[in-house]
């Protein structure tokens, strides 16, 4: 995916080191395989919100390994082994691109999903198992991929098209606003409800389950909350890069943001790496499991 030309401003292009692009995918890559195998391993974390985070696991681990190789393709390139513009080497290129731009649909999509889980968890709890049963939720997810491996094909095919590169960015940015209203709307409507409860009269233990209830799914809310905005803040800055090659291409000051690329590169790959480590900060069920994966490996 071509995104960057020639620096023709004052602002030198900064440098990043590809042996910290190789050991964010290559921890990355790992992290996220372990989520993936918990959630599989334990029947416990086999519902659909769990579903829809391993899916944005995977989602992850394809844009760590998409990254990991290209770094590996750069190293051989830059010592000979391979042809930057050799025919097989870019239609290689154009598959890693499609699988990170999968791998960026995807987690759009899975966000999106999980939001909606997570609407129907606080405010429709009785009907909870019934909404939202695992045959819709793999249903969902079956989707959920359809689109992305159809969408990113027809990225990467037409990318060179400003056309698709605008709708690229409007779809960002209306998916995060989609987004974002939906969580703001449900945080409104679960402290008008969280108020309501409180001003019941004192019943002894239901009025308890249900304020512990209320405390597990704002939890889990807030969870996903910052896991969306870690994946805003770590994916705004290329899709600002992306804005500024398509509207102001030759101006020097649109070059003094665009030499700061490979940080972007790097903020980006950074997404995959954090959100692991908040799956398992928040989520006591993945501590959990994690620790008996790790006893069972041990134990055999």
């Amino acid at each position: 995916m071509n995104t960057t030309t020639a620096n023709q401003s004052d602002c030198p292009e900064v440098k990043v080191p590809f042996a910290l692009f190789f050991t964010i995918g290559a921890v990355s890559l790992a992290e996220n395989l372990l989520v993936v195998v918990a959630v599989l391993w334990n029947r416990n974390l086999h519902s659909p919100m769990y579903c829809f985070i391993c899916s944005l696991a995977a989602f992850n681990t394809i844009a760590s390994l998409t990254k990991t190789w290209e770094n590996l393709m750069i190293v051989f390139a830059s010592v000979g082994h391979l042809k930057k513009t050799g025919s097989s080497e870019l239609n290689l290129d154009d598959v890693m691109d499609s699988l990170l731009c999968m791998s960026f649909v995807g987690s759009i999509f899975s966000f999106l999903a999980i939001a909606v889980d997570r609407y129907i968890t606080i405010f429709h709890a009785l009907r909870y198992h019934n909404i939202m049963t695992m045959r819709r939720a793999k249903a969902i997810l079956g989707v959920i991929w359809l689109i992305c491996g159809l969408s990113a094909v027809l990225m990467v095919k037409f990318f060179d098209s400003n056309f698709i590169k605008i709708c690229f960015v409007v779809f960002f940015v209306v998916s995060v606003a989609i987004i974002c209203f939906l969580y703001v709307y449900m945080f409104m409507l679960a402290r008008i409800h969280a108020r309501k409860i409180a001003a019941l009269p004192a019943s002894g233990v239901p009025k308890c389950r249900r304020q512990r209830w209320w405390g597990r799914s704002r939890r889990g809310a807030l969870t996903v909350t910052i896991l969306f905005g870690v994946f805003v803040v770590c994916w705004a800055p290329f899709f600002l890069h992306l804005i500024i090659i398509t509207v102001c291409p030759e101006n020097p000051y649109c070059e003094c943001y665009r030499s700061l690329f490979q940080l972007h590169v790097v903020l980006l790959m950074s997404h995959a790496l954090v959100d692991p480590a908040i799956y398992a900060f928040r989520s006591a069920e993945l501590r959990h499991t994690f620790r008996k994966m790790q006893l069972w490996r041990r134990c055999s």
